[in-house]
Formats: structure tokens, sequence, C-alpha cells
């Protein structure tokens, strides 16, 4: 009952809950372009590793064969679910408020998941947990100088409080969420209505019951549209000693996508986002500003996306998420 009148003002009626566990991954989700798997629960997808050669040649003379190198890559999705029960005897006894407090428990529930997938997309990996798709941590954790490895940036982290930023084309070509065949795409609500349950003594009472779920992997198309800046050390970087706009320069001038108009058109296929937690977005503020006369450097604009101000570097908007960590180990 404590929790029921926490959401009630002073005449019984009840207030929608302020979200205080969300952590913008709803925006972070607007981001994403959703596709359906070919292959079922997994998507098939063949990724040019070569190029073919082309000759000069001359009358009389034949051409060459050749073609280009390709290699077959599966992803597969996975599913996250839960089930938001509230007792039918507290809804009524205040039922004129009923909808509204199965909504909002719905939405704490939708809110949880969206955290939950969000989090999937930086750190999930299958070769861990077989439930699990493959996030861009798993793609992008060695460093090399040819394939994904040479798509990280070292900031020259070397302990343990170590975090990332991520720039990111979301689109075909670039990443995309996946959902199985003949299911749809993005987090669903099913209303289930009145269940019977038992408590923890095993009796049984009754609930009205709402399943809320999503079945999702990733799949990226082409490693050069995603650049991680990994090894940042959070403490040195509070300190003001780490160089973050060098590496961001680094990691634009690694990222394909550049070099198309469409990674300035947030609206079309193709677009970049560059994703940090809170500690990376509050450095890269103080560094970009104006120090003194001496100092006239602008590193960050505002722009609008869909009619919301967001931070932009070079035209992509910079997104916060919690769900990046500051406690990562060094990428080697």
């Amino acid at each position: 009952m404590l929790e029921l009148y926490k959401g009630l003002d002073a005449h019984g009626r009840y207030i929608d809950v302020i979200e205080t566990m969300n952590n913008t991954s709803q925006n972070i989700m607007d981001d994403w372009v959703w596709m359906q798997c070919n292959g079922r629960t997994k998507h098939t997808r063949s990724i040019r590793t070569g190029l073919p050669t082309v000759a000069w040649t001359s009358l009389y003379e034949g051409i060459p064969q050749s073609k280009s190198q390709k290699q077959a890559v599966d992803d597969t999705t996975g599913m996250v679910e839960a089930l938001s029960s509230v007792d039918t005897r507290l809804l009524k006894l205040y039922a004129g408020e009923s909808t509204a407090i199965r909504s909002a428990e719905g939405r704490a529930f939708v809110e949880a998941m969206a955290q939950e997938l969000v989090t999937a997309l930086f750190y999930y990996d299958p070769a861990t947990n077989a439930k699990y798709p493959k996030g861009l941590g798993a793609r992008f954790n060695v460093k090399s100088t040819s394939g994904a490895g040479n798509q990280i940036v070292d900031a020259g982290g070397v302990g343990s409080d170590n975090t990332s930023i991520w720039f990111v084309e979301w689109g075909y070509d670039g990443l995309s969420v996946i959902y199985p065949e003949g299911t749809v795409g993005g987090i669903q609500r099913e209303n289930k209505g009145q269940q019977r349950v038992v408590d923890g003594n095993g009796n049984p009472y009754y609930v009205e019951e709402e399943y809320i779920g999503c079945n999702v992997g990733f799949s990226l198309g082409d490693w050069q549209r995603v650049v991680r800046i990994a090894n940042i050390d959070v403490s040195d970087m509070q300190a003001g000693s780490v160089k973050l706009y060098n590496y961001m320069r680094q990691a634009y001038w690694k990222l394909k996508s550049r070099r198309t108009n469409s990674v300035m058109d947030q609206t079309s296929p193709g677009r970049v986002a560059i994703y940090a937690n809170r500690d990376v977005l509050q450095a890269l503020d103080a560094l970009s500003t104006n120090s003194g006369s001496t100092d006239s450097f602008i590193r960050l604009n505002v722009g609008e996306i869909q009619g919301q101000e967001v931070m932009m570097y070079r035209g992509m908007p910079l997104r916060e998420t919690d769900a990046i960590l500051s406690t990562e180990t060094r990428v080697v």
C-alpha cells in the first residue's frame, strides 16, 4: 500500500510516476534501424573481405578472371521477456485508477527492458551466454592493423577504470537491429488479463497480467562503419589530461561513412550517432568551452533532430547512455 500511495495525491488521485531509473535508453533506441531476419531467428550476410583484380589489356589479349572475396556471417537473435502483475484486490480498491496503475507498472518494465537492450548492444556476447545476441563490444575487442581491430582508437588507459566512445552508422551497410521472421520489431506489450498465481508460500491469488517482450539481435554489414575509442582512463579524463578531441578526430577519419552525404543527414539511412556516458560528455563539454581570448575553437555545436535539440560533433549527434561503463578493462 505504501508503494501505491507514492503515486496518489492528497485526494487519492493517481499521479504519473516520474521514471527516476530512466537512463535515456528510449532516445538511443530511436536511432535503431530494424530489419527482419532472412533465416528465421538468424540473419546471414555475405561480407566482402577483398576486391577483385582488374587488368590493363590490349587487342587480341584475354581478360584475366577474378572475383571478390566474401565471407558468410551469421548473427542470431535472443528473447528478453517479462510479466507485469498487479494484485486484483489492489485494483478493486482503486477501481477508478486501475488502468493508470497497470499502465505505470508496465512502463517500468518497458524502461527496464530498454536499458537491458542498450546494454546488450554494447556488451553482450553469445560466447559467454548462448541466450545473448552479439553486441558491438564482442566485435571490436581486439586491436589490430586490419579488419574490425583497425577500427579501434586507443586512448592509452591501462587500468580498469576505462570507458569508450562509439561512432555508429545505422542502416543496412552499417549496423541493423534484427528480429525473427514472422515477428514484429521493437518492444511488444500484450494484456493477458486475469491470471491465477501463487505467493512465496505456494498460496494462490489473482493478478491482472501484462506480457512485455522483445526478440532482438544485431547485424553489422561493414566493420568500417563503426569506430570504438577505447581505453579512455576516466580518472585521467576527469583531471583534464586526456585529449579527447584528438581521439575523436582519429575516429572520424577511420569512419567510412564520413565520405558520404548521408552521415550528415540524420533523417536518412546511413546516419551516424556518437554514444558515450555522462562522464565523457561532461569532459567533452568542459574541453569545448572557450577558456580565454587565446582559445576560440568551436568543437561542439547545437543541432536539431526531429524537433529535439542535441549536441553535435561534425554533424553527428552525441547521445548519452549510462549503459557504457566507466569500469572497462583495457582493450589490447
